[in-house]
């Protein structure tokens, strides 16, 4: 790993706008007249053949084109974490040589999943922990109160870019955790830490480093209070795989979700539980969400999601009650809102169920979040149950894509959500004409339906 210079680069301030670049900051880019897009950043004072970037892998090898039929494709080799939720997430297990942010509110358990993580690798591999936000004695705190035997995990308390790097080189970690990318900084820029200078900076050398070395790399990023990850939108470009941890600190329960990941599936979901002593998984959390009374009640419906590579039932719930405004309330908690204003609307038109003087509720319990048009005929039907205050039996199991013109869409993977709800004991299933296994689900009684009268009509 070649170390970087100061005396071979220089401090420029370039425009996000237009692009142009000076020596010193101003408030506004005399070029495009732009204000406060201007951004610093470096560049090399040496021939391109010498540059920060020469050792770049692979850049050799992308001077000279090749037919690409000729490259021989090698099945990418994994490695266990040991925790079996985080590596359905990764897509299998960690890939040699990739780049995985992580981010998530405070306190949500970041540190707490990594430090786990790697005190299962350490008994196989060198792992390497960098924190920039605790002392070691806090770390060691932590991993005495989580009851974990951190015997050959090395640790260094070190925000300088520049001597984690060095500190890498001589250890060679097979895994390096990088806690936070927001606190270190590289001693080329004027900048503080945590601007979006260093942490690009910061980033770009570390993922090149992952790149050039057989090093797994995971950065711990900061989330704003919208929830997305602090800091230039480019640092969840250059990474291999992006994680989101979702949930209320308040709850027990955590959600990890993949929401960009080059070696796997996005959108994948793992499920864990906070403890004592740490994040224990949750093998089925299909149980975990379906927690509800023993009687039946108005505006309760069970529905199939799927996230990622398997499917997953949920409940949503619904409230209908009259408005005392002019202009009804539609509140939605874990889906989008316009997309409940379209399904009232085929409610009224293709359902004869006219809901303008009401007030709508609609939350998904458990936390969860609707991604997908699959769970629109239950989203429908349990608004339906509430205004006729008509509750839908408890063994019966709903899914499909309503259309404009109240036809019931099919969904990807049918066959596979019904053999989920029957895995759990539901009994009936109302689900798109479409999506009907030909030889049927053993104990489970399918109800196909065609629109949306034909579900009003079967329940």
């Amino acid at each position: 790993m070649a170390v970087n210079r100061t005396k071979d680069r220089k401090i420029v301030f370039r425009c996000t706008e237009c692009g142009h670049a000076q020596t010193k900051w101003s408030g506004q880019c005399p070029a495009c007249m732009a204000w406060n897009s201007m951004v610093e950043g470096v560049e090399d004072r040496v021939a391109p053949s010498t540059s920060r970037f020469s050792g770049y892998a692979g850049a050799a090898e992308s001077a000279v084109p090749v037919s690409l039929a000729e490259v021989e494709a090698e099945e990418i080799q994994r490695t266990p974490t040991g925790i079996e939720e985080f590596d359905r997430v990764l897509g299998g297990g960690l890939v040699t040589g990739s780049a995985i942010l992580i981010g998530g509110d405070p306190g949500i358990g970041k540190s707490t999943l990594l430090l786990q993580t790697l005190t299962k690798l350490s008994e196989r591999q060198r792992v390497l922990y960098v924190t920039g936000e605790e002392s070691i004695r806090q770390v060691s705190l932590r991993a005495k109160r989580l009851q974990l035997s951190c015997t050959g995990v090395q640790i260094v308390a070190e925000t300088s870019l520049e001597r984690i790097l060095a500190v890498a080189s001589n250890l060679r970690p097979d895994v390096l955790v990088i806690d936070s990318i927001q606190t270190t900084f590289s001693e080329v820029l004027q900048s503080a830490p945590g601007s979006v200078a260093q942490v690009r900076e910061c980033a770009a050398q570390l993922v090149r480093y992952a790149k050039q070395t057989p090093t797994t790399v995971f950065l711990v990023g900061h989330v704003t209070k919208e929830g997305a990850l602090a800091g230039p939108r480019v640092l969840e470009h250059m990474v291999d795989t992006v994680l989101y941890f979702e949930g209320d600190s308040s709850s027990r329960f955590r959600v990890i979700r993949a929401f960009k990941n080059r070696f796997g599936a996005v959108n994948e979901l793992g499920v864990f539980a906070m403890t004592e002593t740490g994040l224990r998984e949750v093998r089925n959390p299909s149980a975990l969400f379906l927690s509800r009374g023993e009687e039946d009640a108005p505006g309760s419906v069970v529905m199939v999601m799927r996230e990622g590579s398997r499917p997953l039932l949920a409940e949503v719930q619904a409230l209908v009650d009259e408005s005392h405004s002019p202009t009804p309330r539609r509140v939605t908690v874990g889906m989008e809102q316009n997309r409940l204003a379209m399904l009232l609307a085929i409610l009224h038109r293709h359902g004869g169920i006219p809901l303008f003087n009401q007030d709508v509720f609609v939350n998904m319990v458990g936390g969860l979040r609707l991604t997908e048009t699959a769970g629109d005929l239950a989203v429908a039907l349990a608004v339906v149950s509430s205004y006729r205050d008509r509750p839908i039996p408890k063994d019966w199991v709903v899914f499909g894509e309503l259309g404009l013109n109240g036809e019931v869409r099919p969904v990807q993977n049918g066959e596979e959500r019904l053999k989920e709800a029957a895995k759990h004991g539901f009994t009936h299933a109302l689900a798109p004409v479409k999506n009907i296994a030909k030889g049927g689900i053993k104990n489970l009684e399918i109800v196909p339906v065609r629109s949306l009268r034909d579900a009003l009509a079967a329940l």
